[in-house]
C-alpha cells in the first residue's frame, strides 16, 4: 500500500504544522474585526489537534501515560470544541460544563486499571465520546438551517463522513486506531491524513461560512433601512424594476403607492425624533403585513414611503385604505397620527418607475392640499385633478 511507504515521523510533523499553522491563521482572522467568535474557537480547536497529534505520537517509552491519558484529553477536548464552534456559529453560547465532560469522563476512567490497560475498551469509549460530540455538532446545524444565512450542507457532510470513519474502526479492530505504537501501526498513516484532511476541512468550511454570511449582512445593510429594516430607497428601485419589467411582457397591470406621514415634522418637534422614530417603524411595520410577497415596499425618505403592486388601481386602492386606517388606530389617545397616499395605476403605457412615482407624488400634493389622511388617484395633468376617498 502507498501509505505504508510513507515516512510516519515525517508525515506526523507535517500533519501538526498544517494543523497548527491553520489554527493560527484563523486566531488571526478573528482578531482582525473580533466579531465572529466561531473563527477564534475554530483555531483552538486546530491548536488542540496540532497539540494531541503530538502527545499521542509519544508510544513505546516509559511515559505512556502522556499519550494515552493526556493526549486524549486534549484530543476529546478538541471534539468537543468542534460541537462549540457549530454553536457559536449558529448564535448559542458555548456549553463549557458539555466541552470538558466528555474528557473528564476519559480522566476518570483512566484511574480505573482494567480500562487502562485494555486496547479495545479505550478504543470503544473514544470513538463513543466522540461520536456523541460530532452527532451534537450535526444537531446543532440542523436546528439553526431555517434561520442561518449560509447554507450548511458541505460542512454537515464533512461532519458525517468524520463521524463514519470513526465508527468504522471499531468494526476494523483496535489495530487501526491510534491507541498502539505509531511505529508498528501500519494504518496509522490512514489515520493521520484522514484527520488532517477534516481539521483543514472544517477549517476552511468555517471560513467560507463567515465569509459569506458576512456578504450577505453587508449587502442586506446596504439595500435595507437602518431604522425600519424595509428596503431602502435603492432596493426599492432595483426590486420595482425588476417587478415592472415582468408586468410589462406579461401585459398585467401595476400600481404605485406613494406615502407621506402627516405632519410628521411637527412629531419630532414637539415629542422628540425618539417618538418620531417609533412613528415611523409603527407605519413600516403596519404596511408590510398588508403585502404580498410579489409586492415591493420601501422607504424612499425621510418620512416618505412607496410601495408597488402587482395588481389593479381597485386592488392598490383597497391597500392604501387598509394601511390609512390601521395607521390612524395606532395613534395614543389624544393624539392623531395618519398619512397621506397617492396612487397612480398603469395598464399600458409608459413602465418607468420614476416616472410612475412623480405622477404618485402628484396624487400625494393633492391629498396633502384636500386636508391630509385621504387617498388620492392620479388621473392626468389636466388642471392636476384627482379623485379620492375622503374619510371624515
Amino acid at each position: 500500500m502507498l501509505m505504508l511507504q510513507l515516512h510516519l515521523p515525517t508525515l506526523l510533523v507535517a500533519s501538526t504544522a498544517v494543523i497548527g499553522l491553520c489554527g493560527l491563521l484563523l486566531i488571526f482572522s478573528w482578531s482582525q474585526g473580533r466579531h465572529e467568535r466561531a473563527l477564534l474557537w475554530t483555531g483552538a480547536m486546530m491548536l488542540l489537534a496540532a497539540l494531541g497529534l503530538l502527545l499521542n505520537a509519544m508510544r513505546g517509552g516509559s511515559f505512556d501515560w502522556v499519550p494515552i491519558i493526556l493526549g486524549n484529553i486534549v484530543l476529546l477536548l478538541c471534539i468537543a470544541m468542534n460541537w462549540s464552534v457549530m454553536r457559536v456559529f449558529c448564535g448559542r453560547p458555548p456549553s463549557y460544563p458539555w466541552v470538558c465532560a466528555g474528557a473528564a469522563c476519559w480522566a476518570l476512567l483512566c484511574l480505573w486499571p482494567t480500562f487502562y490497560t485494555s486496547l479495545p475498551a479505550r478504543v470503544a469509549v473514544h470513538t463513543l465520546i466522540a461520536s456523541l460530540y460530532l452527532l451534537a455538532a450535526l444537531v446543532e446545524l440542523w436546528r439553526a438551517q431555517g434561520r442561518l444565512e449560509v447554507s450548511v450542507v458541505p460542512i454537515a457532510v464533512l461532519i458525517c463522513l468524520h463521524l463514519v470513519f470513526l465508527l468504522s474502526r471499531l468494526f476494523l479492530g483496535p489495530s487501526t486506531t491510534n491507541h498502539g505504537d505509531v511505529q508498528s501501526n501500519p494504518l496509522f498513516t490512514l489515520v493521520l491524513i484522514e484527520s488532517m484532511l477534516y481539521a483543514v476541512g472544517v477549517a476552511f468550511m468555517v471560513l467560507s461560512m463567515v465569509k459569506e454570511r458576512a456578504e450577505k449582512q453587508f449587502r442586506q445593510a446596504a439595500y435595507s433601512d437602518e431604522l425600519t429594516g424595509v428596503g431602502n430607497r435603492r432596493a426599492f428601485f432595483e426590486a420595482g424594476e425588476r417587478l415592472l419589467s415582468l408586468c410589462r411582457r406579461q401585459r398585467r397591470p401595476v400600481a404605485l403607492l406613494s406615502f407621506d406621514l402627516d405632519h410628521f415634522k411637527a412629531i419630532n418637534d414637539e415629542l422628540g425624533h425618539q417618538e418620531g422614530d417609533r412613528v415611523l417603524k409603527a407605519f413600516a411595520c403596519g404596511v408590510a403585513q398588508n403585502l404580498r410577497r410579489s409586492d415591493v415596499f420601501g422607504r424612499i425618505g425621510g418620512e416618505e414611503f412607496a410601495c408597488l403592486i402587482d395588481g389593479s388601481g381597485t386592488d392598490a386602492l383597497a391597500l392604501a385604505e387598509r394601511i390609512r386606517v390601521g395607521f390612524s388606530a395606532l395613534a395614543p389617545r389624544g393624539r392623531e397620527q395618519s398619512v397621506s397616499i397617492g396612487l397612480m395605476e398603469v395598464k399600458e403605457g409608459s413602465y418607468d418607475l420614476q416616472y410612475l412615482l412623480n405622477l404618485a407624488d402628484k396624487a400625494l400634493y393633492q391629498a396633502k392640499r384636500h386636508g391630509r389622511n385621504r387617498v388620492e388617484i392620479y388621473q392626468g395633468d389636466a388642471g392636476d385633478s384627482a379623485g379620492g376617498a375622503e374619510v371624515r
